[in-house]
């Protein structure tokens, strides 16, 4: 028997419903729920064993949920398919009202990527499905290390293209998926820091993207591109890969405002600091226009705090920290919106801001709340970014000694074992 708190198809059809179960934003699909499945928050309360009153404040976006029983809880509440919230299968989805899924996305399929068995659609599937399961490890938590995996299974994929063996009539279909599986090892490669390799890569995505006619996905292939351009240095080949797509137009808000983020990330690089700073208003006022049901399935990572965290690198590389500060413990302070693996990059961030502006107060709060966790960061750019902070901070003469004991803590800890317990 359907729970009374079920989502409806209707309701779980909108991008907005969507993107809250994307990002984990439980607090936002409260509030969704309420507005558009007229169900009460006293409701959704009962059903999913929670105070009323957290269930308000978390609607409010106070706090948020990250405990798997609750989130399972609300997955069986509301009727949500395990895979869309990388869960397990719930024990009802084998019964008949399962029949009512996830809008959008197709169950997964338990057929391995690389049988022999998985022929036409039921192989688009598997792949498709492989880049969901690695993309939710990538976010998972503080992020799991998926480049090498993410790089085996696209071979796998690529040998079988090249040999001819899909049909025809599957070919361009295949090709789609195939170029999504290229891009998350591309993006995997590239947070490993893995460069060569993420630029062949991410070159194959694009080659199969534009061969299947795919452009959503040329679309986040492009912007990675540019991304990986700004990251090594080379802001002109950043700025011209954003306007390249911003020239084309027909962009949904969010799009646009990942692209205008590259672009002011190449201005700020060459110094045209007044350029930049409007192009990240104007990618921020894009975002508040909320989302679209033109937006790609892609796209709910981006958001304001990804912007944030562009323009606060920006200002630590022109030495502006204070600057970087306010826009990073914005980030940080702030519980809703998706989660990403690199989500602790804000914090290495704010760490090195704080230790160059001498906020030694502050550092050291900070720092309490890293040491717990971070040796299970699985970004090497985070890691490697932190590291480089952490060096910095204990070679500087005159910090106090609580501190630089602090620094010290978390080299240790990067240089844990990691099967160490």
């Amino acid at each position: 028997m359907r729970p009374s708190t079920a989502i409806p198809t209707e309701v779980l059809a909108r991008s907005d419903v969507r993107e809250a179960i994307e990002a984990h934003d439980f607090g936002q699909l409260f509030y969704l729920v309420r507005k558009w499945a007229g169900i009460s928050y006293n409701r959704i309360a009962e059903a999913c064993d929670i105070k009323s009153s957290r269930i308000s404040e978390l609607a409010r976006g106070e706090g948020a949920i990250t405990t798997l029983t609750k989130i399972e809880k609300v997955a069986d509440a509301f009727r949500i398919p395990g895979y869309s919230l990388r869960l397990a299968p719930r024990p009802w989805e084998s019964s008949p009202e399962a029949a009512c899924v996830f809008p959008g996305h197709t169950p997964p399929r338990h057929v391995p990527i690389f049988s022999d068995e998985a022929r036409g659609d039921k192989y688009v599937e598997a792949i498709r499905e492989t880049s969901r399961r690695l993309v939710a490890l990538d976010n998972d938590l503080n992020g799991l290390p998926i480049a090498a995996t993410a790089a085996r299974a696209f071979k796998a994929v690529h040998r079988r293209l090249g040999s001819g063996e899909p049909e025809p009539k599957y070919e361009r279909d295949i090709q789609a998926a195939a170029a999504e599986l290229a891009e998350v090892a591309g993006w995997a490669l590239f947070d490993a820091e893995e460069y060569e390799a993420a630029h062949r890569f991410n070159q194959q995505a694009l080659f199969l993207a534009r061969m299947s006619g795919d452009r959503t996905i040329e679309l986040l292939i492009l912007q990675n591109m540019g991304m990986q351009s700004g990251w090594l240095g080379r802001p002109r080949e950043e700025m011209a890969i954003a306007r390249s797509i911003l020239d084309r137009g027909n962009l949904s808000p969010r799009v646009e405002a990942i692209f205008r983020t590259r672009e002011a990330n190449g201005l700020f690089a060459s110094g045209r600091m007044t350029e930049a700073a409007r192009e990240f208003a104007r990618a921020r006022a894009l975002i508040e226009e909320g989302t679209r049901n033109s937006d790609p399935s892609w796209a709910w990572w981006i958001s304001i705090k990804e912007i944030n965290g562009h323009e606060a690198a920006g200002f630590q590389n022109s030495g502006n920290w204070s600057s970087a500060i306010s826009l990073l413990q914005e980030n940080l302070h702030c519980q809703n919106g998706p989660r990403v693996g690199y989500q602790s990059m804000s914090s290495a961030r704010l760490l090195g801001s704080f230790l160059e502006e001498k906020a030694w107060l502050e550092a050291g709060e900070l720092l309490e709340s890293i040491i717990p966790t971070v040796s299970e960061i699985g970004s090497v750019r985070t890691r490697n970014l932190l590291r480089g902070t952490v060096a910095i901070g204990e070679r500087k003469a005159k910090i106090p000694e609580s501190l630089r004991d602090a620094l010290h803590g978390v080299s240790e800890a990067m240089q844990e074992d990691p099967y160490t317990l």
